[in-house]
């Protein structure tokens, strides 16, 4: 199907969308400001929104008016786990994106970094751990054996979630325990990582029916040097780079890795893949995102913009692809 197919056939059959945002993990700002931008995008395209938070009505809401996509927004617990989308299945709602076993293996940070490494992918070296570990073993003990084998400095991280909740950099182990108190208050599991050198990246993946594209990546360079949360969603505090400024190799070989990570965890429709481009050359896997953050400061619409696209005709593109699909 041409271009100019695809586009008068989005146009004849896509009237009714209904956004899910906001949700009740601590990314619900994001989430909402993610869903505004989606409905706003698709509303300029004539095409009629609705936009709606997950709760108690959201069923009976789905059962009595059901929309002819559903098309998720939703960050964290729930939206990013595959919970929500099992809903939609149970349901019989098209929606857009992963499916839920997919979710799944894409939110834990341990079982997708393991994937990827049996794909020849470069990790970061790090080690799972849940809270009741310091607790039943020894913190101390516990704290300086993970800063002797994985060297200093580290970064701390939830085991599951975004949005740098509950993240940090680490460079003694005085750090490392403030570090573990904080993720804790977010996941009861650390992923306690090596912190690794180099060029962060953002890379997109899009596929609206024609197999997954990686889109330029965009280089992240916070004014703080942590990508943090306020970095993140605060205009001005970090400089965005599309296209990143690395040489063709290194921007192809994590182009790579952002493809291969959406396939290897069985995504759909469209991913973001997270990595460091160290000094090598060579990029190092962080993590993959079903459900990538659409605001004004996200990555993935400066992707788009930077492949020349039309962020509202990708959303329309994508909500038209899960209804061919039903």
């Amino acid at each position: 199907m041409t271009a100019a197919q695809k586009e008068v056939r989005a146009v004849a059959d896509l009237d009714r969308v209904l956004v899910l945002a906001g949700g009740l993990s601590p990314e619900h700002e994001v989430s909402v400001h993610s869903g505004r931008s989606v409905a706003e995008a698709l509303r300029r395209l004539d095409v009629e929104v609705q936009v709606a938070d997950v709760d108690s009505t959201l069923l009976d809401r789905l059962a009595e008016d059901p929309p002819q996509v559903v098309f998720p927004v939703l960050h964290g617990s729930a939206g990013e786990d595959g919970a929500i989308r099992e809903v939609l299945e149970l349901v019989g709602v098209p929606y857009v994106g992963a499916r839920p076993s997919a979710c799944r293996l894409a939110y834990s940070k341990p079982a997708a970094k393991a994937l990827l490494a049996e794909q020849g992918v470069r990790v970061a070296r790090g080690a799972a751990l849940p809270k009741s570990a310091f607790h039943d073993l020894g913190a101390p003990a516990l704290l300086n054996r993970l800063a002797e084998r994985l060297g200093l400095p580290l970064f701390v991280k939830p085991d599951r979630g975004g949005s740098a909740f509950g993240a940090a950099p680490v460079a003694s182990v005085q750090d490392l325990s403030a570090a573990l108190v904080s993720c804790f208050a977010y996941s009861d599991s650390a992923l306690v990582e090596e912190q690794v050198q180099g060029t962060e990246l953002a890379v997109g993946v899009l596929d609206t029916g024609d197999g997954p594209v990686a889109l330029p990546p965009v280089e992240i360079v916070p004014d703080g040097g942590v990508y943090d949360y306020a970095a993140r969603y605060t205009a001005g505090r970090t400089e965005f780079f599309c296209p990143a400024r690395l040489d063709a190799d290194a921007v192809a070989a994590a182009k790579e890795v952002a493809l291969t990570a959406h396939r290897v965890l069985g995504l759909r429709d469209f991913s973001r893949t997270d990595l460091i481009v160290c000094a090598d050359g060579r990029p190092t896997f962080l993590e993959t995102n079903v459900a990538p953050g659409l605001t004004e400061t996200s990555t993935f619409p400066m992707a788009a913009a930077a492949s020349g696209l039309d962020f509202a005709v990708v959303c329309r593109e994508l909500a038209h692809q899960a209804l061919m699909r039903g």
